[in-house]
């Protein structure tokens, strides 16, 4: 049983838990004009850790300082609150994690213009001086115009000073052979995320598996790639490379995929069953902010 949401995070009205992770929990909530707004809080065992609070620190300006199509635009934080929080525009959409196991893995069509905007938006991350380090599927949400890279909770500035190997952070199924090593993480190794992430939305299943040893099969193991499709087979494999240096940039990421969208496939995006699981969304969010009684200004 989780606890009662809270009623406010700073000037936001509490709505509804969409998720947690090990650091913070997300809920949806609407400003005083009803705009919705996905709001992020540390979780209230963390809160007496200065450590965690500057992490939450460091996540609040690597957010603040990215920017561009396929990320979600910070709209309000407060990281001195006492319950540091970090209000980003809600995105009308999915996580990939949901879509794939709901409605199936995506068609090639789709997996190619989600590859192209995964590389848009970490070219856009690490314009911004920024490694995002845990890139998967269930911090990509798949939108109606789009998909958008989300949570920079273990974000780190390139160039800082590595994590000992005993502070590794990531998910383990799609961290890089260096990340799962505990040796200096670079753009490239999120590239190296990217390739695992389109694998599972292609495929329903992380190209290393999962389980205690995942890490052993990324650094020293070979990934399944069985069942990829023939077009992305190529720049995939790339990405997957176990040397960050053999690995593709984001712009040539970019250029492979959208060159295979303008050779092969049409604008189509979202296949209907996921346009159908953003439909009941938008039908849940409009249910429950209706019952929202309305905001007054407090007495004097």
């Amino acid at each position: 049983m989780q606890p009662a949401p809270p009623e406010m995070i700073g000037p936001y009205r509490v709505v509804a838990r969409l998720g947690s992770g090990g650091m913070g929990e997300v809920f949806l909530a609407t400003s005083q004009s009803r705009r919705a707004v996905a709001v992020k809080v540390i979780r209230e065992e963390l809160l007496g850790d200065p450590k965690w609070r500057a992490r939450f620190r460091r996540e609040v300006t690597s957010a603040r300082s990215v920017s561009g199509f396929y990320t979600a635009p910070v709209v309000d934080a407060d990281p001195d609150a006492d319950r540091p929080w970090l209000a980003t525009q809600y995105i009308r959409g999915v996580s990939l994690a949901k879509a794939v196991l709901e409605k199936g893995p995506l068609p090639e069509q789709a997996a190619c213009r989600l590859g192209a905007g995964l590389a848009e938006a970490l070219i856009a991350i690490h314009d911004a001086g920024i490694v995002h380090r845990d890139l998967k599927p269930s911090n990509v949400l798949l939108a109606s115009d789009g998909p958008r890279v989300i949570d920079f909770g273990i974000a780190r500035p390139l160039g800082a000073v590595p994590l000992s190997r005993t502070e590794i952070m990531g998910t383990p199924a799609y961290m890089s052979p260096e990340q799962a090593l505990g040796e200096p993480v670079t753009p490239r190794s999120d590239v190296f995320a990217l390739g695992s992430t389109l694998v599972f939305a292609v495929t329903g299943s992380a190209p290393f598996g999962t389980g205690r040893k995942v890490r052993g099969r990324i650094v020293h193991g070979v990934p399944d790639l069985s069942r990829l499709p023939e077009p992305m087979w190529g720049v995939v494999t790339r990405c997957l490379s176990k040397m960050p240096e053999d690995r593709p940039s984001p712009d040539q990421v970019l250029t492979a995929f959208s060159t295979l969208l303008d050779a092969h496939y049409g604008v189509e995006w979202l296949p209907s069953g996921v346009e159908q699981l953003i439909g009941a969304n938008d039908v849940t969010l409009r249910e429950v902010t209706a019952e929202l009684p309305t905001l007054r200004e407090p007495s004097p």
